[in-house]
């Protein structure tokens, strides 16, 4: 039965004795919710010659509230004073308020917060900005050092770290123990913990000093977060401000939602987990703690994103997750995009998105790139500089590469798309036939003019848009799961311009040869390994990937090249470990007029020779693309 002003809800009466001092207490408590009881009162009882005296029931208010003629207790402000030992004693039992402890960086809905705990017969207490804050909304609020009867102290560093405030968050309410140790020290109890931390992430990426970016660094606030997620069974603890309506929900039933409770809890604990994951990151990479090794030990922070339908085939679940890290806070690369139209995302669809966006981006933004993938490999790739200017012209050229591929690909472009390029992608035909419209999964750029996205829609309903921001060029470490653990390294992020292309055959490459070479090796670091680009200025004519030896990447590469290798130039990711009747020879045979690879084969001088023989340029690299 829920209290009245009339008829305050006292439930129990405990009898104690305390060795300590030779003495006998009656712990007194109500019922604050349905299961977990509050104290309402500690009752220092007379010498045991007048305890026969005392007659009180444990188990109804009515039988307590009868026997008030011959105990009473006065309150003030719910801690009670010691009575004088006399016979004629008396105890009068008060209705004490639940509380609620405040503390947050992020203000939030906070004035809701608080006017609603308020309405629910909350005591609201809290620290200095919070409690102005919610002072200023003329809300009643007590302040944390009134409490602990303790100022703020160092800077801030203390004010919650006291018993006053961490006894009443961890006190389990059915142990008898720790009731009774929280009466002797008239401490309160604290039903609702309310805490979010100093913006310590926010000061680091807003490029602050290191001092300032060390004092906001919470120490109290995950300590209050800790207590109060450990006791959930007893407290509930907020660290996001999109449940505070929940909360409220939850409150106003007067029920211990277990569940719920838990939930919260987590979500604490991997609040504080990811906060601490930051600080951890930013003291090992910002200051070269580790001069550049790897950290002995390594947290991720990731937060969900989304369900997905499923991962690579339909029997597995799948998520995506955004990467939390410090590392990644410039919001750039596919699972930060802005999806403009289409279906929903599957897991198959992020990897192509990826591998067609990272493959556009690594191209200079000077020259207007159009890259089409299929099964994270690129089938067609074209820069305006292969048409003189013309990206509808690069459009076409990628497509024409391999339009069977192409056909159901992923488009991606290192630049704006306009009304004109969305018109082109919209209705350009298959030139395998010349009739059936281009079919896409995806479109992918850093931007889109209003026209253009309003074209783009047009195309199909299922046609993903996504907008993202390019990512950069010294993108962070990255990871990747093995059986039992991880491995981390570094992003191949080398560009053509970062290393020197040298010259070791009789036949030197012309500057129009050595163009094509960096194209195609730009284009072959994104191709699964064994990997092979044919190209020429500006456009990519064939490639083979991911066969278990060279040659047959070579000559995959070459039958999609057609007619249009001869002239061409061909880039390896790794050395030739065979040049006679191997792939340089076919290559050579094929009419491939220059070659790049890294060298450093035993064999280095086959591959010259033979390019020799042929009158082919070669030129070694130093820098080999594995991509597995």
């Amino acid at each position: 039965m829920r209290e009245t002003k009339e008829e305050p809800r006292v439930k129990r009466a405990f009898l104690f004795f305390s060795k300590q001092v030779n003495d006998f207490y009656i712990i007194i408590f109500r019922r604050h919710t349905h299961h977990h009881p509050r104290i309402e009162a500690r009752v220092p009882l007379p010498p045991a010659r007048t305890m026969s005296r005392l007659a009180f029931s444990a188990s109804s208010s009515t039988s307590l509230a009868s026997r008030r003629k011959n105990v009473s207790l006065k309150s003030s402000s719910r801690k009670m004073t010691a009575m004088k030992r006399t016979a004629s004693f008396k105890v009068c039992v008060a209705e004490a308020k639940p509380r609620a402890l405040i503390s947050v960086s992020d203000k939030t809905n906070l004035d809701k917060l608080a006017s609603g705990l308020v309405a629910l017969g909350y005591e609201v207490i809290s620290t200095g900005g919070s409690a102005k804050f919610i002072q200023d909304k003329n809300i009643p609020v007590t302040s944390v050092d009134g409490v602990t009867s303790f100022p703020e102290m160092l800077d801030g560093r203390v004010k919650t770290l006291h018993p006053g405030i961490h006894g009443g968050i961890l006190a389990k309410r059915d142990n008898e123990t720790h009731m009774k140790q929280i009466s002797e020290h008239n401490i309160d109890l604290i039903d609702v913990v309310v805490v979010n931390l100093y913006p310590f992430r926010e000061t680091v990426l807003g490029g602050k000093a290191f001092e300032e970016c060390v004092e906001n660094i919470d120490i109290g606030g995950p300590a209050m977060i800790r207590a109060a997620a450990k006791n959930h069974p007893h407290v509930s603890v907020v660290v996001d401000p999109n449940d505070y309506d929940e909360l409220l929900e939850n409150l106003k039933k007067d029920s211990s939602d277990l569940d719920f409770k838990k939930l919260l809890a987590w979500k604490a604990f991997q609040h504080c987990a990811s906060y601490d994951a930051s600080v951890a990151e930013y003291l090992w990479q910002e200051h070269s703690i580790g001069h550049g090794k790897p950290a002995p030990e390594k947290t991720v922070s990731m937060t969900l994103l989304n369900e997905l339908r499923y991962g690579e085939n339909p029997h597995q679940p799948a998520a995506v997750y955004s990467d939390s890290t410090l590392a990644e806070s410039s919001g750039t690369g596919v699972a930060s995009s802005v999806v403009h139209h289409g279906k929903e995302m599957s897991y198959n669809n992020y990897l192509d998105a990826e591998a067609a966006y990272s493959c556009a981006c690594d191209y200079p933004s000077s020259d207007r790139t159009c890259v089409i993938v299929k099964h994270t490999n690129p089938c067609g790739i074209a820069s305006e500089s292969a048409t003189g200017g013309d990206l509808l012209e690069a459009y076409r050229l990628a497509v024409r590469a391999d339009p069977i591929s192409a056909f159901g690909g992923i488009v991606a472009f290192n630049c704006a798309v306009d009304e004109e390029m969305a018109r082109e992608i919209r209705e350009f035909r298959s030139p395998t036939d010349g009739e059936t419209r281009m079919f896409y999964e995806i479109v992918i750029a850093p931007s889109y003019t209003e026209k253009g996205l309003e074209v783009l829609k047009g195309k199909s309903k299922a046609l993903r848009i996504l907008e993202t921001k390019p990512r950069m060029a010294d993108a962070p470490m990255g990871l990747r799961q093995v059986g039992g653990g991880w491995l981390s390294q570094d992003s191949d992020s080398l560009v053509p311009e970062d290393i020197e292309f040298t010259s070791v055959s009789a036949t030197k490459p012309t500057e129009e040869q050595l163009e094509a070479l960096r194209f195609a090796w730009r284009a072959v670091k994104h191709v699964k390994s064994n990997a092979i680009t044919v190209a020429k200025k500006g456009k990519l004519l064939g490639m083979g990937s991911g066969q278990p030896n060279r040659v047959n990447s070579v000559r995959i590469a070459l039958e999609k090249a057609g007619d249009d290798v001869e002239g061409s130039v061909l880039a390896s990711d790794a050395f030739f470990p065979f040049a006679w009747g191997d792939s340089v020879e076919k290559a050579c045979q094929a009419g491939v007029k220059a070659i790049a690879h890294p060298g450093g084969s035993m064999r280095d001088q086959d591959a010259i020779d033979c390019c020799d023989k042929y009158g082919v340029a070669l030129v070694t690299t130093g820098v080999r693309h594995f991509r597995h």
